[in-house]
């Protein structure tokens, strides 16, 4: 599948793989909610200590991703949005690392003579980022992500086609970027760039992988900056 926008469906795997490596996420991304919800709960409980102490918080904001080719082929970038939670957990008075659950909006298009496909992809995102935190309210981060694909569609016109069963469901990436939260209100900007790793591709030799940045606003609950 040289052209994962344009060309049709090819050999499709069993529904049996896929419900697997679906059950799978649900596991994982149940898991990692339910520790950061332990561990906000027992920090507020002993919110006198900074090493260990986590906040919960929610995010929201436009994302501006394409997909890198290495045959070449060149799309254009899809404007989508994202939003999730949050889990800020210190381990000392400038460094951190931050877990999200967030659901972005993915892909790229291509136009083509008067037309304009468009490749739609569905991600659940958990980005865990190592920060370091400036004492005027700056912190820069980077970290490892792990995408869990929930959907895929091409649309081209009036026509939708389905293809998730011809990419692959888990992606791997790296995320770089800075934040900044305004003390003491909780309220914060956030940058990223998330640079793919793996193969998006299931069924093809050329090589595909994600890349995009990402703008928002986040809100943490109970912030206090000493």
């Amino acid at each position: 599948m040289n052209n994962i926008i344009t060309k049709n469906l090819m050999e499709k795997r069993t529904m049996k793989d896929n419900i697997k490596h679906e059950k799978n996420a649900i596991k994982f991304i149940f898991g990692l909610v339910t520790v950061i919800m332990i561990s906000g709960i027992a920090s507020a409980q002993h919110g006198n200590a900074p090493a260990g102490h986590v906040n919960i918080g929610i995010k929201g904001g436009a994302n501006l991703y394409n997909i890198h080719n290495d045959d070449n082929t060149k799309y254009d970038p899809r404007v989508g949005y994202h939003f999730g939670i949050l889990g800020h957990i210190h381990f000392n008075s400038h460094f951190a690392f931050q877990p999200e659950i967030t659901y972005s909006a993915q892909g790229a298009k291509q136009t083509v003579g008067n037309e304009t496909a468009k490749l739609n992809l569905d991600y659940i995102n958990v980005p865990v980022l190592f920060q370091y935190m400036f004492d005027n309210g700056f912190r820069l981060q980077a970290g490892p992500q792990v995408g869990f694909l929930i959907g895929a569609k091409t649309k081209t016109g009036n026509n939708t086609i389905d293809v998730k069963n011809d990419l692959n469901s888990i992606d791997f990436s790296v995320s770089i970027g800075m934040s900044y939260v305004f003390p003491p209100t909780g309220f914060g900007i956030d940058a990223r760039y998330n640079h793919g790793l793996s193969n998006i591709n299931k069924n093809s030799t050329a090589k595909s992988t994600n890349w995009g940045f990402q703008l928002g606003l986040f809100y943490i609950f109970g912030y206090n900056r000493k």
